[in-house]
């Protein structure tokens, strides 16, 4: 258990990092992490991938929350993009978490892989992310991208445990802003899906009983992830900026590639 522990803690260093420069809230690091921990445990049975993503979408809420209030206070969050687009997302993670509970483990881990692979190769080969659109200011976001978009990134989020990091990111990006403001703004952007997300997850009846755990919530690896991630989100605050736009666009796409490799990994 303290070899776990130790494990889940630099694994939560790691998603502080990746939440403070790329909005992720630890989604990308942690469902991996934590299914790969259930896979090989004698209890983990059907439920691994669903407590991955119950997990992830968990230690998402705080780490998001936390992220929010420092890229606030280091005046990085657009507030044009603040709402009604949070409303919208909140609305799909509501159906898209509901929808998790319903979905097999094995189909939710392919789903979770392929969504990264078509994330990959949509930012390689669209253009607007590599190298930001070229606008004298940030474009605002039509009604159609706030209603029918927000709530599919809300679904999509939820669904996976992810908080929509890797769609709201490169959506905004194409508007204009820098890869720095884009990834800030995904935390805020988050924070529907985790809100939702947790409650759906802790709610939900699972096969069987487990100590430790609320619903699929696995409240063991969500402290030993946290005293990870959260003073490791105080210590990189103000890196963020300081890191050159293409150089910070090129490590987001690098991360997915590996989470996807990761997730290949575990599934075998």
């Amino acid at each position: 258990m303290p070899t776990l522990f130790l494990v889940l803690f630099l694994f939560g260093c790691l998603t502080g990092v990746t939440t403070v420069l790329f909005g992720f809230g630890g989604g990308f690091i942690t469902v991996p992490v934590v299914y790969g921990f259930r896979t090989v445990t004698a209890d983990s049975g059907a439920d691994a991938m669903h407590v991955a993503v119950a997990t992830s979408t968990a230690v998402m809420l705080v780490n998001a929350l936390t992220a929010t209030l420092v890229q606030l206070r280091h005046g990085r969050l657009r507030r044009e993009y603040m709402w009604p687009l949070p409303a919208f997302v909140a609305i799909g993670a509501a159906l898209g978490s509901l929808a998790t509970t319903r979905v097999e483990g094995p189909l939710l881990h392919v789903l979770f892989a392929a969504y990264l692979a078509v994330t990959i190769i949509d930012s390689v080969l669209r253009k607007g992310f590599l190298v930001p659109a070229p606008a004298v200011r940030p474009a605002p976001l039509g009604r159609l991208t706030t209603t029918f978009g927000g709530a599919g990134i809300g679904a999509v989020a939820a669904c996976l445990g992810v908080g929509g990091s890797v769609m709201t990111v490169p959506l905004l990006r194409r508007r204009g802003l820098p890869m720095a403001e884009a990834a800030a703004m995904a935390n805020p952007l988050s924070l529907p899906v985790a809100v939702v997300g947790s409650v759906v997850y802790a709610l939900a009846a699972t096969s069987s009983a487990h100590p430790g755990r609320i619903g699929y919530v696995d409240l063991i690896s969500s402290a030993a992830l946290l005293s990870g991630s959260l003073p490791t989100i105080a210590l990189v605050k103000r890196i963020g900026r300081r890191v050159p736009d293409r150089v910070h666009s090129i490590a987001y796409i690098a991360l997915l590639v590996v989470v996807l490799l990761a997730m290949i990994t575990t599934g075998m």
